[in-house]
């Protein structure tokens, strides 16, 4: 249940809820529950606040800062975080379907499964969230860093991966059917048992990846690097493998039926 003096602050505007966080530093807001519904929380400090269950929908919260909060099972539905420090703040099981957030600080998050399809989070860093579980589908996340990212069982079907960072990432059993990957940088990122069905993979690099067990079933993978990929087991059925660099790319019993390969 929201302080109700600490929401009153809030809505009394900007300058008023910046004056009280300055004299107070040590307070930890709490508006749990609230309904903030299409606020104007532009810019707003609402570092280590908690915001747990609130309602955040439609709400423009461009450049706030939501580093540390606590946002468990929020509606953030279309809301604006676009430029947001969200770094470290749980988002667990938060609804940020449709949400913008592009170029927000989303580093050492937690967003265990949370509903994040169709976000816009072009240029976002998420380096070192936890994604386990998440879904993603439908979302935009062309040029986001998503370093040592936990994507584990996630969910990120016709997603917008497009020279994305994936260095190291972990994306076992993760959902990339007909997913767009082109150009991504996925250096020793984890695919094991992934659904890469029909996803286009043309240009990446994948050195290192694993593979293993991966579904690939008409995959596009033209002129990826796959240097020293672990393909072991991995269902490579029609794929498109055309100008791929396979050097000691491990790919014992690989299913490479109808398989267009490179010229080796």
């Amino acid at each position: 249940m929201a302080n109700l003096e600490h929401l009153a602050l809030l809505q009394a505007g900007a300058v008023r809820w910046t004056e009280w966080r300055q004299k107070n530093p040590q307070l930890e807001p709490d508006l749990s529950t609230a309904n903030l519904q299409e606020n104007n929380l532009r810019g707003a400090n609402l570092q280590g606040a908690n915001l747990s269950r609130v309602d955040l929908s439609h709400a423009l919260l461009v450049r706030a800062n939501l580093s540390s909060a606590e946002l468990s099972s929020a509606n953030l539905h279309q809301a604006k975080l676009s430029e947001a420090n969200l770094s470290a703040a749980n988002f667990s099981v938060a609804n940020l379907s449709q949400a913008v957030l592009t170029q927000a600080d989303l580093s050492h998050t937690n967003l265990i499964g949370s509903d994040l399809s169709g976000a816009k989070l072009r240029g976002a860093i998420l380096t070192e969230a936890n994604l386990i579980g998440t879904d993603l589908s439908g979302a935009d996340l062309r040029d986001a860093d998503l370093g040592a990212a936990k994507l584990i069982r996630s969910h990120l079907c016709f997603a917008n991966l497009i020279a994305a960072h994936l260095i190291a990432a972990d994306l076992s059993e993760a959902n990339l059917y007909q997913a767009e990957v082109m150009e991504a940088y996925l250096y020793k990122a984890n695919l094991y048992k992934a659904n890469l069905h029909k996803a286009h993979l043309g240009s990446a690099y994948l050195f290192r990846a694993n593979l293993t067990e991966a579904d690939l079933r008409g995959a596009d993978l033209s002129w990826a690097n796959l240097t020293n990929a672990n393909l072991g087991g991995a269902n490579l059925n029609g794929a498109n493998l055309r100008g791929a660099n396979l050097n000691g790319a491990n790919l014992n019993g690989a299913n490479l039926q109808d398989a267009i390969m490179p010229n080796l």
